[in-house]
C-alpha cells in the first residue's frame, strides 16, 4: 500500500517525534548521551536525540518522606517507638542520578539509621521535652550526609514516641507526686505569707495599744450582723492583772 520510500519516511517521522519531551515547571531532564552524562534540561519542550540520548526525569519539589516507626534504646536504658516525618528536595538533578542508585531509597535507609542513632544518644526525657534540639540534630546529620547526592534536608521532624505500658504508669506516678509536692509547697508558702502578715500586724498593734480596742470594736460589728443571740463583750487582759497577781502571790506563800 505504500512504497519503500514512504515507509522510510513515516519511519523517520516517528522517530523525530518521538525524540520531543515536554517536562513540566517542576521537572528536570536529565540527559545521557551514549552513556555520558550531558546535563539536566527542563523545563518545556526539550529534544531528546532518538536512539542516542536518554533521559530520566526528577522532580524538584519538596518531597515528603514518612520514616517508620524504628526500635530505639536509649541512652538511660529504655525501650522505645519512635517514628519521624522528613521534608527534602532535589537540588542537583545530576549528582541525584549519578552519584547514587535511588535517592528516594538511599535518603529513607540513611534516615532509619540516623534516627535509631541519634534517639540512642539521648535519654528519655531529652526525647520527651527537648523534641526541637533532636529535630536539629537529625537535620544536620541528614543534610550533610545527603548533600553529595545533590538532595537538600529541609526538615526533620519526630512524629511520635510509643512508651510501654510500665513506664507509661511509672510517669504517670511520677507526674502525680510532682503535682502533689507542688501543692504542697504552694500551701506552705501560702502560711508562711499569712504568719508573716500576722506578724506584722501584731507589731503594729504592740505600738498602738488603741488598736487593738479597734479591733474588738470591728469583731462585734461582725458577730452582731449575723442575726444570732450571742454578744461578746470584749475584757482587757488589765483588769484581770491585779487578780492574776494576787493568785501568784498566793501560791509564793503556801
Amino acid at each position: 500500500m505504500f512504497g519503500p520510500l514512504t515507509t522510510v519516511v513515516l519511519i523517520a517521522l516517528a522517530l523525530l517525534i518521538s525524540g520531543i519531551k515536554v517536562l513540566k515547571e517542576y521537572e528536570r531532564g536529565v540527559i545521557f548521551r551514549l552513556g555520558r552524562l550531558v546535563g539536566a534540561r527542563g523545563p518545556g519542550v526539550i529534544y531528546v536525540l532518538p536512539a542516542i540520548e536518554k533521559m530520566q526525569r526528577i522532580e524538584l519539589r519538596t518531597i515528603t518522606l514518612d520514616v517508620p516507626p524504628q526500635d530505639v534504646i536509649t541512652r538511660d536504658n529504655v525501650s522505645v517507638k519512635v517514628s519521624a516525618v522528613l521534608y527534602f528536595r532535589v537540588i542537583d538533578p545530576n549528582r541525584a542520578v549519578v552519584e547514587v542508585v535511588d535517592y528516594m531509597y538511599a535518603t529513607s535507609q540513611l534516615a532509619q539509621t540516623t534516627l535509631r542513632s541519634v534517639c540512642g544518644q539521648a535519654e528519655l526525657d531529652e526525647l520527651l521535652a527537648e523534641r526541637e534540639k533532636v529535630n536539629a540534630r537529625l537535620q544536620e546529620i541528614l543534610d550533610t550526609q545527603t548533600e553529595p547526592w545533590g538532595i537538600k534536608v529541609s526538615t526533620v521532624e519526630v512524629k511520635h514516641i510509643d512508651l510501654p505500658q510500665d513506664m507509661q504508669r511509672a510517669m504517670a506516678a511520677q507526674a502525680e507526686a510532682e503535682r502533689e509536692r507542688r501543692a504542697k509547697v504552694i500551701n506552705a508558702e501560702g502560711e508562711f505569707q499569712a504568719a508573716q502578715k500576722l506578724s506584722d500586724a501584731s507589731a503594729v498593734i504592740s505600738q498602738h495599744p488603741i488598736a487593738l480596742q479597734l479591733r474588738f470594736l470591728q469583731t462585734l460589728t461582725e458577730v452582731a450582723s449575723e442575726n444570732n443571740s450571742t454578744t461578746i463583750f470584749p475584757l482587757p487582759i488589765d483588769l484581770l492583772s491585779p487578780f492574776l497577781g494576787g493568785a501568784k502571790k498566793d501560791e509564793t506563800k503556801a
